[in-house]
């Protein structure tokens, strides 16, 4: 099954931090990557001075959803990324965030999880990503 990740990053080398994450889904899934291009934007939902580095991927694995979720959460904090969110709920800056945005046409709505991503088509730095790996 055909699925497509995000990857943002928006502290320190950010670069590595998309190389990092990239070798790290490779291993835990056992998957070679196709990876976009990187784009830059700026933080979306909360005020931050360090603009994020975002690089879709698109893997070829057979998993469930909720084993994919834990897992890239997994890698996540493996990596060092912290909660992404405060205790009021606003957004913060991050080593790596990892999001699922479409498992080749699997639909899901529950607490944990949505598919496709919510913000595919509102959000360029998920969008933009992933219509480069779609070849348009």
């Amino acid at each position: 099954m055909k699925i497509y990740l995000n990857i943002g990053t928006n502290l320190g080398n950010r670069i590595a931090n998309l190389k990092h994450a990239i070798l790290a889904i490779e291993s835990e899934l056992h998957c070679k990557a196709v990876v976009s291009d990187i784009i830059s934007s700026v933080p979306w939902g909360f005020a931050s001075k360090n603009f994020f580095y975002n690089q879709g991927v698109m893997i070829d694995v057979d998993i469930e959803p909720y084993e994919l979720l834990d897992t890239t959460q997994k890698i996540e904090k493996n990596l060092g990324s912290k909660a992404h969110r405060d205790a009021a709920g606003n957004y913060l800056d991050r080593i790596i965030d990892i999001d699922i945005v479409d498992m080749e046409g699997v639909k899901i709505r529950s607490e944990r999880l949505v598919l496709p991503h919510p913000h595919l088509y509102d959000r360029p730095f998920f969008l933009i990503p992933y219509l480069m790996l779609k070849g348009f």
